[in-house]
């Protein structure tokens, strides 16, 4: 079969954050496998025992609201009455192994390197922004010790301008 050809940013795009998993709506994956989405679901609930809570689960009436706010999902009629499954990267993965075609694996396949490399960016901007707070923490340190060598400066300078003018000793002209 020929390789598919679809840019990585349509993949990523159709990823989203619920429940604190990243995952994919079941008709994004069935357009995606080229299958229709009660097809995909089906194929999904014959084989139930495959697809535990954190690969499959579906999503509640509020989950779909914000959905439908956030313009992931056009509307809730566009869901033909049923609320929507979503997969996890492990239940991507053992989708393609329920959904038998070599659309859907080598797409399974696909998805499955695309939240490795968001994994990937995520793990990396978050070390880039570790370091970016130690290094706020060490200029915070630096403001304050150069407010303090300011303030014995002022405290120098006062005592310089209150000393007494003494009479030299020695010679005069």
């Amino acid at each position: 079969m020929d390789k598919i050809i679809i840019p990585d940013e349509i993949i990523s795009n159709k990823i989203y954050l619920i429940r604190n998993q990243k995952v994919m709506l079941d008709r994004d994956l069935a357009e995606l496998y080229e299958v229709k989405p009660f097809r995909l679901r089906e194929s999904a609930n014959r084989n139930i025992e495959k697809f535990p809570e954190h690969f499959m689960f579906q999503l509640n009436q509020n989950e779909v609201d914000i959905m439908v706010s956030q313009n992931a999902i056009p509307s809730r009629q566009s869901l033909g009455g049923s609320l929507p499954y979503v997969f996890t990267e492990h239940g991507i993965l053992q989708l393609s192994n329920v959904v038998k075609s070599e659309r859907a694996t080598q797409m399974s396949i696909k998805i499955i390197e695309i939240f490795v490399s968001l994994r990937e960016f995520i793990n990396n901007n978050l070390s880039v922004k570790l370091e970016i707070e130690e290094i706020k923490k060490k200029l915070t340190n630096h403001d304050k010790n150069i407010e303090l060598v300011f303030s014995y400066l002022d405290e120098l300078m006062e005592k310089q301008d209150n000393k007494i003018e003494r009479n030299r000793i020695g010679y005069k002209n």
